[in-house]
């Protein structure tokens, strides 16, 4: 079964960057586009991005030119680079497929503050 395993959260500054990670297993990777998407507190999960097997790229205006989506096929592995973050951007942060398969990963809790 499709198993998606985000890491690389935690509480950084108001201008500071994070690098997200998801591993995923039990799918053909490289043949999956992939997302990030993020839930803050009393709001729905909103896309930031997602990547196609052709690298092709999309972000959510709110992240564009500030966060970097990319993937290594060979270690199954999409990563989110984020940077000149602010506090809008706290949220927890879920990988997936897109469109997204119904099983999400636990994410990762990402929390903007001085």
């Amino acid at each position: 079964q499709v198993q998606l395993v985000e890491s690389g959260g935690g509480l950084v500054q108001p201008g500071g960057s994070l690098r997200l990670s998801c591993k995923a297993s039990g799918m053909i990777f490289s043949l999956k586009d992939m997302s990030w998407y993020r839930q803050a507190p009393g709001k729905q999960r909103e896309l930031v991005a997602f990547i196609t097997v052709g690298v092709s790229t999309k972000y959510a205006d709110s992240v564009k030119g500030r966060f970097t989506i990319s993937r290594d096929n060979v270690k199954n592995t999409v990563y989110l680079q984020m940077n000149s973050l602010n506090p809008d951007d706290t949220a927890v942060y879920l990988c997936n497929t897109f469109p997204p398969a119904p099983r999400w990963g636990q994410g990762t809790q990402v929390t903007v503050s001085s």
